[in-house]
């Protein structure tokens, strides 16, 4: 499990939300629309990290993933290296 929470993609997704978060505490200025545009892309980000570790975790259980995923393809490869743990 360690293995899918300490993914890549969702760490960099957490130390984008945390820095939007400082910067937003720390300023004087007002909610603009390039800060709604920094949140929305923040949310995308994290949306497609989850996205692609939920698929990745799946195909190591032998369901099959997507077409578009990063990891279609590549389930029977996944599956094995889980079984030979």
């Amino acid at each position: 499990m360690r293995r899918y929470l300490f993914s890549t993609g969702l760490l960099g997704a957490i130390v984008g939300g945390l820095t939007l978060l400082r910067g937003l505490r720390d300023r004087e200025d007002p909610f603009t629309w390039r800060t709604a545009l920094a949140w929305v892309s923040w949310g995308i980000t994290a949306t497609l990290a989850i996205g692609a570790t939920v698929d990745t975790y799946r195909a190591g259980r032998g369901r099959l993933a997507p077409s578009d995923s990063p990891v279609s393809g590549k389930e029977q490869r996944l599956l094995r290296r889980r079984l030979e743990r």
